[in-house]
């Protein structure tokens, strides 16, 4: 085998190997893009979800909702003006 026709051999197998690492990279490429959006949507799903739970805290925190339970459930009252005592320092 001749020099030029090695030289040519090993040009040919480089390009190959060049072609196909491109291939590889570009196909890997597109799967972590795919896996990227992917967890973009949960990301948004999450932050929708965490919205509604922060509403739902919201409303169970509400002063009325926890006067209710302290009257109904502990059977707590405002007390009368004449049993309040005011304690100075």
């Amino acid at each position: 085998m001749t020099r030029a026709a090695l030289g040519l051999s090993l040009l040919a197998v480089a390009v190959l190997g060049s072609a196909l690492g491109a291939v590889y990279t570009k196909h890997q490429s597109r799967k972590l893009f795919v896996q990227l959006q992917a967890l973009q949507e949960e990301q948004t799903q999450m932050d929708v979800q965490w919205g509604q739970l922060q509403l739902e805290q919201s409303a169970w925190d509400t002063h009325g909702r926890i006067e209710g339970l302290a009257r109904s459930e502990l059977q707590m009252h405002i007390p009368e003006p004449a049993d309040v005592v005011i304690v100075r320092p």
